[in-house]
């Protein structure tokens, strides 16, 4: 059960990441490589406290289709989603916020997940899978933070330009 952790420091308010970490909207922009697709629960704006959202993206050369479920929300410091349907056994994904000063924060990830199929899902992980997963967990992230210092989340849905 591969447990990953990524650190990110962000040059912006913890308002604008913890926001910019719950859009669907980011999150497509940060994955557009694998044609990631909200496709239904919420799909656009700020995700919150049990909401799902069913996400359809390729990844590894296979369409697949997988749904989360907001488990929790502290503003602005922590969230939580955890998996619902879709080809792992079991993943949780850890959202964890710390203001390092007036505008910059310190983002934490843990996603926790097991892979199906027993020991062919760990041959997976070992052979390519927690590699492949670290990457689209850091590409998210340099989204991010790109879109919080440039100034672009003040055009994504639900990002209140008031921060």
């Amino acid at each position: 059960m591969p447990q990953l952790h990524l650190n990110t420091t962000v040059n912006a308010p913890i308002e604008i990441v913890f926001d910019l970490a719950r859009s669907i909207d980011l999150h497509i922009l940060s994955l557009e490589h694998t044609n990631e697709k909200a496709v239904a629960g919420r799909t656009t704006g700020l995700v919150e406290k049990g909401e799902t959202v069913t996400w359809r993206a390729k990844h590894l050369g296979v369409t697949q289709e997988l749904t989360s479920l907001i488990t929790d929300v502290e503003p602005h410091h922590y969230f939580a989603d955890e998996l619902v349907k879709g080809a792992f056994k079991h993943f949780k994904h850890e959202h964890f916020f710390e203001k390092l000063g007036d505008d910059s924060t310190l983002m934490k990830d843990i996603f926790d997940y097991t892979s199906p199929l027993g020991i062919i899902g760990k041959l997976a992980d070992f052979l390519f899978l927690e590699k492949y997963m670290t990457q689209l967990l850091e590409q998210r992230n340099h989204t991010l933070k790109q879109v919080a210092e440039d100034g672009r989340w003040k055009k994504l849905p639900g990002m209140k330009s008031t921060f």
